[in-house]
């Protein structure tokens, strides 16, 4: 593990994810919070974060302001809304910060701004930090380029009741490394959830399903079913710390790249960035 410290501040800290990415960065000696940030008008203001992550005092309240949290920062990590972390993304364009993207449910147009922010700004966008997902993503395009246009392709996917978009950012991001190692555009081939009198099934169709309930973490399977026979790659969350513990990895890692974007596979060195 790397001495150089990276000096993290936390958008959303009072959230459900941002309690653990406090926690995360607490488990790592080259890693400490600088900042937290949440909404003006929340409880969590001027609380300290070891309120919000259950860990010792650290001496950093919570704040309502970005642009005054961010003197002492090295990078951000942003589990938000769209409208804010493109927001975020408006405040630190043209300093030296880092920023690791953890929202999910961006609109075309706003995934075009994000991307556009990148050629000034190095930033790490996944829909999913676990390592395990990473990896699982890898595998999806394997048996899919192994398997063909034989098999049909469905995904399952399910979380807590909490959760505000469907699919899941992770469902998508699995349906387009299916779709992209069968040449196909997501776009064009997804059918989201099925009614009535849908007809036969079009071969080329990549189908999702979308489970919302209890306290799921989040479980994801793909599902491969040709002619007599069934593969099925799943993966299951049993704790959000597997996913905060992910995105202080990246920031550590975005520490000391330049602007562009990139994702998990670039931080697990899976991909080289191009």
């Amino acid at each position: 593990m790397s001495e150089t410290q990276v000096n993290i501040a936390i958008n959303g800290a009072a959230g459900r994810m941002g309690r653990q990415l406090l926690a995360a960065v607490a488990e790592r000696p080259d890693t400490r919070i600088s900042a937290a940030i949440d909404a003006p008008g929340q409880a969590s203001i001027g609380v300290d974060t070891s309120v919000l992550s259950g860990g010792e005092a650290t001496g950093i309240s919570v704040v309502d302001s970005v642009a005054d949290a961010l003197t002492n920062v090295d990078t951000i990590i942003d589990f938000s809304a769209p409208a804010v972390t493109l927001a975020l993304l408006e405040v630190i364009k043209g300093s030296d910060k880092r920023i690791v993207i953890g929202t999910t449910g961006f609109t075309d147009a706003q995934l075009r701004t994000l991307e556009k922010a990148a050629s000034d700004i190095p930033i790490v966008f996944a829909a999913n930090y676990s390592i395990g997902v990473t990896v699982a993503l890898s595998l999806l395009a394997q048996a899919a380029k192994a398997l063909g246009d034989d098999y049909d392709v469905e995904i399952t996917e399910a979380h807590h009741h909490h959760k505000v978009d469907a699919p899941s950012g992770t469902a998508l991001a699995m349906g387009n490394a299916v779709a992209d190692a069968l040449n196909r555009d997501l776009k064009q081939c997804a059918v989201y959830g099925r009614e009535g009198i849908t007809g036969a099934r079009d071969p080329k169709t990549i189908g999702f399903a979308t489970v919302r309930a209890g306290d799921i973490i989040g479980e994801h399977t793909v599902l491969y079913a040709g002619n007599g026979e069934r593969l099925e790659i799943t993966h299951k969350a049993n704790d959000r710390m597997t996913f905060a513990r992910g995105a202080v990895r990246a920031a550590h890692w975005l520490s000391t790249q330049s602007a562009g974007l990139y994702d998990m596979t670039h931080v697990l060195g899976l991909k080289q960035h191009v």
